[in-house]
């Protein structure tokens, strides 16, 4: 005769298996299209942004300074950001394109 608790045991023992690593692949799944794919997204476009600037685009840097494009280097930007003032920042430091055909207007202290 088997036992009461040998029967029990081998009902119960299989519920396991890919049911007990469900959970882990749909929380997986939620954080790759909720925290991983955008910011992939996000890293591309700038990486585009950066390839693409070129002489005389008005830009923003990281850090909040605006200026110029006046020369480019693979990896330096040399930036004027006021009449006669030229820093040299890294290009990766970029943080937006302001504008990329208009030219840079001098205001007029003059009031």
């Amino acid at each position: 005769m088997i036992s009461t608790a040998y029967a029990m045991g081998q009902t119960g023992g299989q519920a396991g298996g890919i049911a007990g690593f469900l959970p882990i692949i749909i929380l997986f799944a939620i954080f790759y299209f909720l925290l991983i794919r955008p910011q992939q997204k996000k890293a591309k476009e700038h990486r585009e942004m950066i390839a693409n600037l070129k002489k005389g685009v008005r830009i923003v840097t990281s850090g909040g300074i605006y200026g110029t494009i006046q020369s480019l280097d693979d990896t330096t930007i040399g930036l004027e950001i006021a009449e006669k003032v030229k820093i040299k920042i890294s290009r990766g430091n970029v943080a937006a394109v302001i504008s990329d055909t208009q030219p840079v207007q001098k205001e007029d202290k003059k009031k």
